[in-house]
Order: structure tokens, then C-alpha cells, then sequence
């Protein structure tokens, strides 16, 4: 719902805000007075083309601000969260215009295109009596009210759904299609598996080869530290540590009465020799363990050089071949399978598709019964609005049956009649404004409010009637003024006393330069406004009381 509109030096409005509620708002003001402005300023916040003509003369720039409560919007709420460009519960639109001509938008404060500006708007309002702002001459519109008057969300979530799904398989299908004849592949694969099995490539098998390699490339080192290691310990060249370690601890025995701490070093060197003995046998094991065997390295060798050519081949580090040889045997087993998925696969297309068109024929037959409602509404309401002998019709086009459609099997048109005998023509093919914005009412006012749109905007929707028929039109306004907000461009008295709001439009010439104000109407204000619109330039008692009457009236 719109709440606030600022206005700066736009056309003829130096400055105003204004600000609006729930209901239905009308605007009214002398002929030239600039009441369609406020239309035109909502369009140009909707993304229409800018034109610098419309820049107050002396100005440099204009500059429109509207702000929107979100809480009747849930379309707009995921736009906003989709696009980044969500802030809490409202919603603000900001467009300037230079006077050399050039634009630019914000969303929410944020940079925006005027793309993204005219997406955003057309979910938060519309507006009815000029074509090129007109949401309801969209067929692709039209259907979306058909389907919201029709209560049709599960139904085309059906649709949806079973669309995705076919499309999904086709991918899949199609993806496993354009690999062509696979065997030339799948033999290729077999080959390279067959080369990368004859070698244990696991982790652990990698550790323990370069650690025998290690070992035998440096087998004689070894061998060499491991025999003066042992004739240290207990060799004939020298005298042997434990030895040395025994007489050590006899003399410190001796001398332990006279100092007692002396015993516990000679509980380290007794764990000293104990460590010694066992270094001593596990370096006998390691010395039976070495022997120099050049066929056995080179045999090391050559398993290393092989695991280096694999990993330059398959252009993988030598730790990660097992990784890449099980890469290639799962595509080998997806290509084994494609045939026998390639069949499935049909078969499931098939299934799907099925699955569309009777999701697609419960919702067209659903579509068919809210069109012949809607149909029949809107005629009785078109008759009412002044157009004796009117008629409108939903038409249903099918669309193309090779795959299936996310919004159906059909789309539709709306056709009008304005007049009796006349047939009936699409509704984005009435010339008249007046007549176009009469017939949007009674199409909103017959789907009962039902456009997800929480603001709807009426300009000419008086032109050409008056008397009962003005009256009629003010009714249906604040009828659907029920269900969503609504604001109206009048000259008339009957539709502008069905106004839950009023504001007045009016213009003077200030130090020369005509300039337009907005000016929110009090109930005395009100009274005297629609006194002037019922009796012109002299406002009599007469007037006055005509006046009261239509406000009393309208409740």
C-alpha cells in the first residue's frame, strides 16, 4: 500500500507531500490544474521513459520519493529478498530526473536499473487509464488474474512442478545423448584401469615403498653405523660400556655410606644399563635386517619410476592416482549403465509428461469455470458503468502440446464490447481511456479484489458519464477501496464524494510562473470542493446542500 509520495519540481509542483492510507483516495481539482500529475509521477516511479520536459522550469532536477507498506504484498516481499534489495517491512522507490535528461533510481536506498525499478513497481501498483501503464493489457497479466480470481496456486504449483520435472529428464537424456557411441571410451577406460591396477597405489603401500627405498639406497651407511654401534657396546676394541658401567657403580658403592645421595645415581645408571642392553639387541635385529642388495633396489627403483610415468601421464601428483583410478572406474560404470538409463529415461519422460497434462487439464478445466464466473460478472458491471449493452469475454488459446508449459496449457485473452452489436475486441485494443479505465473497474470489482496488486490507480474513469452512472462508478470504487487500496482522478462529485480521503489540486501563477499545489481536504474543505464541482465558479447554497447529501449518502 502506498503511504507517502514526495514531490519536488516536477512539471508544475515545485514541492508536496503527501501521504495516504487504506480505502479510497480521490483527487479532484479545476481542468488544468494538474490532477493527472500524481498519476504521472506514480508512472514515472514505475520505470516510464524519462522525459526532461518534465523538470519544473529553473529546476535542475526532479525528484520523486514513494514509500510502500509491504504487509498486503507478498509477491513484492520475495522480489525485494530475491534481488537483495529487502529492508524490514517497507519499501522505498526514489527516482530523480536532470534537466539535461539523464535518470537514475534507488530501491530501498540501494543503486537500481529502471528494469529492475518497473519490476518491483508492477507488483506494488497499478495503473488504470493509460495504456502504457497498464498491467491488465498484459496477457501474460490477464492469465494471473484469472488464476488469483480462481483461487488456482495448487493447481499451478501442479503444473509447475510436473514442467520441471519433464525438463529436468530431457536434460538428463539429452546430456547422456550427446555422448554418441561410447565403446571407443569405455575401452580407453578399461585400458588405462588396467595399467593403474598393476599397481598397488593405496597410501600406505606409497609410505612403506619410500621407506624401502630409503633404506636400500643407504643400506651399506647403515650396515657401517650399525656395526661401530655394536663394538662400542660391547666390543673387543675397547672396553665394552656395560663393563665401564659396572665398575662405575662397584666404586660409587663403596662410597654411598659417606654420602647418600650417591644411591640415586646409582639407580640411573642401573636403568642406564638396562637401556643399554636394550639398544644393544634392537640393534642386532636392525643389522640382521640390512643387506645390500642391488636387485632388490633396483627392483624399488623401477616401481618408483613406473609411479612417476603414471602420474606424469595421467598429470596427477604420484599420491593422488588411487583417487584418479577410482574417478575413471565410476565413469566407466556410468557409461556401462547409460544404455539401460537412456531407456529408463524415456520411460520416465513419458511418465512425466502424462503427469503435466493432467495437472494441465485439471487446471484448464478449473480456468474455465473462473472465466465463465469473471465473464459474466464483469458484463453485469461493464452494463452498470454507463455501457449499455457491453459485454467482455475470456478467450482461451492452447499453446504449442511437444513439451510441457509451467503456466499451462492455454493462455488467455480478455475481449470487450463497448457497445451492443460491436463485436468483441482485446481489451489492449480500446482506443477510449475512459472506457479502458471503466472497463479495468469492472474487471477488478468482479475478481473481488483478488489482483495481487495492493494499489490500484484510476485516471479518466469518469470521462464521458455522469448523473447515475458517476454515481455507480464512485460505488464500485470504494467497493473495491474494501479490498485494496484505491486512488482516483475525478471530476465528479458523485465519485469523488465516495472518497475515504480527498485532496484538491489547484493552480496559481507565483512571481510569474504557474506552479500547482496538493492540499488534503478537511470535511468542511470537502463540502465546499464538491459544492464547486456540482454548481462551477459561483458556489450557491443549492450547491452546498447537493453536496452534503452525496457525503451523506456515501456513508
Amino acid at each position: 500500500m502506498l503511504t507517502r509520495l514526495s514531490i519536488r519540481d516536477f512539471a508544475v509542483v515545485s514541492r508536496t507531500d503527501l501521504e495516504f492510507g487504506p480505502g479510497m483516495t480521490v483527487i479532484s481539482g479545476e481542468t488544468g490544474a494538474g490532477k493527472s500529475l500524481l498519476v504521472d509521477a506514480l508512472g514515472f516511479l514505475s520505470g516510464m521513459r524519462a522525459d526532461s520536459a518534465m523538470v519544473r522550469h529553473g529546476a535542475e532536477r526532479a525528484e520523486l520519493h514513494a514509500e510502500f507498506a509491504l504487509a498486503g504484498s507478498p509477491p513484492a516481499v520475495q522480489w525485494l529478498r530475491e534481488q537483495e534489495f529487502d529492508d524490514g517491512d517497507a519499501c522505498v522507490l526514489r527516482r530523480t530526473l536532470r534537466a539535461d535528461g539523464g535518470s537514475r533510481a534507488w530501491i530501498n536506498g540501494r543503486p537500481a536499473t529502471l528494469s529492475q525499478l518497473s519490476e518491483l513497481a508492477g507488483l506494488l501498483v497499478e495503473i488504470h487509464g493509460q495504456h502504457e501503464h497498464q498491467a491488465l493489457l498484459s496477457r501474460q497479466s490477464q492469465l494471473a488474474l484469472l488464476d488469483a480470481h480462481g483461487g488456482h496456486t495448487p493447481l499451478l504449483d501442479a503444473v509447475r512442478d510436473a514442467a520441471r520435472r519433464w525438463t529436468a529428464l530431457l536434460e538428463e537424456r539429452d546430456a547422456l545423448s550427446r555422448r554418441g557411441d561410447v565403446s571407443e571410451r569405455i575401452e580407453w577406460l578399461d585400458h588405462q584401469l588396467a595399467e593403474l591396477d598393476r599397481e598397488n597405489l593405496s597410501a600406505e603401500s606409497l609410505a612403506d615403498l619410500e621407506a624401502d627405498h630409503r633404506r636400500q639406497a643407504h643400506a651399506a651407511s647403515l650396515i657401517s653405523g650399525c656395526d661401530d654401534a655394536l663394538a662400542c657396546i660391547g666390543g673387543d676394541a675397547a672396553p665394552a660400556l656395560p663393563a665401564q658401567l659396572q665398575r662405575l657403580r662397584a666404586g660409587l658403592d663403596r662410597l654411598q655410606e659417606h654420602e647418600p645421595r650417591l644411591g640415586e645415581v646409582d639407580d640411573m645408571l642401573d636403568a642406564a644399563a638396562i637401556q643399554l642392553d636394550e639398544a644393544s639387541a634392537l640393534l642386532e635385529r636392525i643389522r640382521a635386517d640390512l643387506d645390500v642388495d642391488p636387485a632388490r633396489f633396483e627392483a624399488l627403483e623401477g616401481r618408483i619410476a613406473r609411479l612417476h610415468e603414471l602420474s606424469r601421464k595421467h598429470r596427477v601428483p604420484p599420491g593422488s592416482l588411487a583417487e584418479h583410478r577410482d574417478a575413471l572406474a565410476t565413469e566407466r560404470d556410468t557409461l556401462h549403465t547409460a544404455g539401460t538409463r537412456l531407456r529408463v529415461l524415456d520411460q520416465e519422460i513419458a511418465a512425466a509428461m502424462d503427469a503435466w497434462r493432467e495437472a494441465a487439464s485439471a487446471l484448464t478445466r478449473s480456468r474455465q469455470k473462473a472465466a465463465k464466473a469473471l465473464a459474466k460478472a464483469t458484463s453485469n458491471l461493464v452494463s452498470e458503468l454507463g455501457m449499455g449493452g457491453g459485454s467482455f469475454e475470456i478467450a482461451f488459446e492452447t499453446t504449442p502440446a511437444n513439451r510441457p508449459d509451467p503456466l499451462g496449457a492455454e493462455r488467455v485473452e480478455f475481449l470487450v464490447s463497448a457497445n451492443a452489436g460491436q463485436p468483441a475486441r482485446p481489451l489492449r485494443k480500446v482506443a477510449s481511456g475512459g472506457e479502458l479505465s471503466r472497463i479495468s473497474l469492472a474487471i477488478e470489482v468482479a475478481a473481488l479484489g483478488h489482483d495481487p496488486v495492493p494499489t490500484m490507480v484510476f485516471d479518466e474513469v469518469d470521462s464521458g458519464i455522469g448523473g447515475a452512472v458517476a454515481e455507480i462508478v464512485g460505488q464500485k470504487l470504494r467497493s473495491l477501496g474494501e479490498r485494496c487500496q484505491v486512488l482516483c482522478v475525478t471530476h465528479l462529485p458523485q465519485v469523488s464524494a465516495q472518497g475515504h480521503a480527498h485532496y484538491r489540486v489547484s493552480k496559481a501563477a507565483t512571481t510569474g510562473v504557474t506552479q500547482s499545489a496538493v492540499q488534503r481536504l478537511d470535511p468542511a474543505q470537502r463540502k465546499e470542493e464538491l459544492a464547486r464541482m456540482l454548481g462551477g465558479v459561483e458556489v450557491s447554497d443549492e450547491a452546498r446542500a447537493a453536496a452534503q447529501r452525496l457525503l451523506q449518502n456515501a456513508g
